[in-house]
């Protein structure tokens, strides 16, 4: 039997912590995912506008076998600074890779672009992403809220608030798969004309209003959502598990959790997004039965979290900014 978390969150998988902080005169923010342990990790990139780092050495066929922490941000190309700050604050820890008596944190990222938002981007020559990344590396907590938070403070999701989401899922026999998700996509996360959710029919216990199936007066339209806001765009995320996984079978669950991407946002992996999704391994048990069809049982998995850990940011997200959140906006549909 598979079934949600006691949190719900990410943290549910054994050996994740999360970290947030953000700038409310910037409207910008930065999540850090650090394992307990370094972990076992692989990225799939498929949006055709990326902004990453270090996601060439999780290739299957790079050095690096595990990482100490991925750092999703706001900010743009400046927000690639906020994994500096994670690097900094790991570094204090001595955490990392070991080499000539040096220590060395190993820390991937993506960031989206939330810069065309109402916040104050008048910072000078020291963009605020550094200390943000050090912040959320070094307060740690397995709970926390969704929408207006970490990454997704600034996020937009079509005409809507966008914001930070996560999810779980747990089965009987112990195996464990969490997502977290910061939502700014080009595409919507709604059907058009309506206040539902197109991943509506993967909510459990009524995690994102649970509005129930949609109901449609009319065919629903082709075209690209008129409320698209072209290169100002991206959805980031995580994908994490307790078993124990390769490096090549990480990045075939990061594949496959992308199809939660299209389950939730439509259209997407466009030319103007930088789709990117992570896949850590916290090694705490070993998988059973045959393995290609548990490789395939967690991705499966994996989608479903990352589907409803985008609705999730959005549900949970608050008007901010002149940006209007979902709950305000479709408060007479989840009456």
């Amino acid at each position: 039997m598979m079934k949600p978390g006691k949190r719900n969150l990410i943290t549910d998988v054994d050996g994740i912590r999360i970290g947030n902080a953000h700038d409310t005169k910037v409207i910008t923010g930065v999540t850090a995912i650090v394992p307990d342990n370094p972990a076992v990790a692989a990225v799939d990139v498929r949006g055709g506008g990326p902004g990453t780092r270090e996601t060439e050495a999780l290739n299957p066929d790079c050095l690096v076998e595990r990482i100490d922490a991925v750092v999703l941000s706001g900010g743009s190309v400046f927000g690639l600074e906020a994994a500096s700050g994670a690097i900094i604050a790991l570094a204090r820890q001595k955490r990392g890779f070991a080499v000539h008596g040096l220590t060395v944190p190993i820390v991937p990222s993506a960031i989206l672009f939330d810069l065309i938002n109402d916040g104050d981007k008048d910072w000078g020559d020291m963009p605020p992403y550094r200390d943000l990344g050090i912040h959320a590396t070094e307060n740690l907590t397995h709970d926390f809220p969704l929408g207006n938070v970490g990454a997704g403070y600034g996020a937009r999701a079509g005409v809507i608030k966008g914001g930070l989401g996560s999810a779980s899922v747990v089965t009987d026999d112990g195996l464990q798969v969490g997502a977290i998700v910061a939502a700014n996509p080009v595409g919507s996360v709604l059907i058009p004309g309506t206040g539902y959710f197109w991943a509506w029919a993967l909510e459990q216990n009524g995690e994102f209003g649970g509005l129930g199936a949609p109901k449609l007066e009319e065919d629903i339209p082709l075209g690209l959502p008129k409320e698209s806001r072209l290169a100002e765009n991206t959805t980031i995320g995580v994908v994490a598990t307790n078993i124990t996984l390769t490096k090549a079978e990480a990045r075939r669950i990061s594949i496959m959790a992308h199809d939660g991407f299209a389950r939730a946002i439509r259209p997407v992996h466009t030319p103007m997004d930088g789709d990117s999704i992570f896949t850590l391994s916290t090694e705490k048990k070993e998988l059973m039965g045959p393995r290609p069809l548990g490789i395939a049982k967690i991705g499966a998995m994996a989608a479903d979290c990352m589907a409803r850990a985008i609705a999730r940011a959005v549900y949970n997200a608050e008007s901010l900014g002149g940006m209007r959140g979902y709950q305000s906006e479709y408060s007479k549909d989840l009456q």
